[in-house]
């Protein structure tokens, strides 16, 4: 396999023999993937982010679990193998775990389905590392220089797993101003990209990603099992899709049947991208868009006595940081009192978070709060979750949840 750029990094990584403290030894045993710098008790004065950490048990002279150094980071240590079993660090090491993750994926494959999530970061033991496959095109996106030195047998198993054509390098914002490195956000380093705007299908449905300047990877593919549901509850209704992006919900529910379908962003980029996509498939609905802020939008439809048979509301993240939780608790309050105005009489409100901060029991009793204090009868039909593909090992890495409310007046 050849690379068309060399990803080889000149770093050789050393063997660090590390002590934790109670609470991060805690961590480890418990298969947290995290290991902050106020639990480390002992490490080499040399450390540099990419290094093999041993940890060994604080009373035995036993190892307990094995990661990757980040200097970067408070999460000093990412976790790769949290066993008391040996394991050698190497190509058969990464290739067993990627086989592994394509496995979980087994019954998404059964599927008319040619996007997946090959590699969720932390829950599939690859801290800060993601790869998102679309139809033949592999998209690898970097969070953390710890994968640097590690690179190039990870890219080939990836490769191989997922037999992509084309692999595509995305990579953080950190990542993109660091010198330790050669590579640039949207490189192409394996095979031929044609065209940075990549088609693949989610369940019978035609969509497309731009995975060189498209957020994240090209595509947010966590919520493809919902976009599936409102599709089914679509067909002859009038349909609204608020922080529509690259209109996901919205083409899955022109695709099933929608007399009309409205999508909301603030982004006019992304409304012209929720356009082509829905292009891509046959369908008779209108589709109408609307560029703006989505709080200020929605009162202007409340405002003309507009009502929809169906309303999605599926905001980015309101709570980056934990000072941030409170207030995008009262975001999410709003969204779900306008999104209360907006249904039609029998018609379905799906309220979504993937705020991870903002734990599911909180979101859901955030929208019964709402839903409760409004004179109309309502039903939660549904929570959901993240898709197949997005598994969750640890309880920080669940962030997405989805409530369905149908009403009855």
């Amino acid at each position: 396999m050849l690379f068309s750029k060399d990803i080889k990094s000149a770093y050789l990584p050393k063997r660090l023999a590390v002590k934790l403290n109670t609470k991060g030894e805690q961590f480890v045993i418990k298969k947290h993937p995290w290991v902050f710098s106020n639990n480390i008790v002992k490490i080499n004065d040399d450390a540099k982010t990419g290094d093999l950490v041993i940890v060994f048990s604080k009373t035995k002279n036993k190892v307990i679990g094995l990661g990757l150094y980040d200097g970067n980071s408070p999460i000093r240590i990412k976790m790769i193998h949290c066993e008391a079993s040996k394991a050698e660090i190497n190509a058969d090491f990464f290739h067993h775990k990627i086989k592994e993750a394509y496995k979980k994926r087994g019954d998404l494959f059964k599927t008319n389905t040619t996007s997946y999530r090959l590699l969720f970061g932390e829950n599939d033991g690859f801290p800060g590392l993601i790869a998102d496959v679309y139809s033949t095109v592999l998209v690898v996106k970097l969070y953390s220089e710890i994968w640097l030195p590690y690179l190039e047998p990870i890219l080939k198993s990836l490769q191989a797993v997922s037999n992509a054509e084309t692999i595509v390098i995305r990579l953080s914002r950190g990542l993109q101003q660091s010198k330790n490195h050669e590579l640039h956000d949207g490189d192409v380093v394996y095979g031929i990209l044609e065209n940075e705007s990549v088609k693949f299908v989610e369940h019978d449905v035609q969509f497309s990603a731009n995975v060189i300047r498209g957020h994240k990877t090209g595509y947010f593919l966590d919520h493809r099992d919902n976009r599936k549901r409102v599709g089914e509850f679509s067909k002859n209704k009038t349909v609204l899709d608020v922080f529509s992006y690259a209109g996901g919900f919205s083409v899955h529910a022109l695709f099933n049947g929608a007399k009309s379908v409205t999508s909301l962003d603030i982004s006019k980029q992304a409304l012209e991208i929720a356009y082509q996509n829905g292009k891509l498939n046959d369908y008779k609905g209108k589709h109408v868009t609307i560029a703006g802020d989505a709080f200020v939008e929605l009162k202007k439809l409340i405002k003309n006595r507009q009502t929809f048979n169906v309303v999605v509301i599926d905001p980015p993240s309101f709570a980056k940081q934990q000072s941030e939780i409170d207030l995008a608790k009262k975001k999410y309050a709003q969204l779900a009192e306008l999104g209360v105005q907006l249904t039609a009489n029998n018609g379905l409100l799906v309220l979504a978070s993937c705020s991870s901060r903002v734990l599911a029991p909180s979101f859901f009793d955030i929208n019964l709060q709402v839903l409760n204090n409004q004179p109309r009868s309502f039903t939660n039909i549904l929570n959901t979750f993240h898709d197949i593909d997005h598994p969750v090992s640890f309880p920080e890495g669940a962030y997405l949840k989805c409530g369905y409310y149908k009403f009855e007046g």
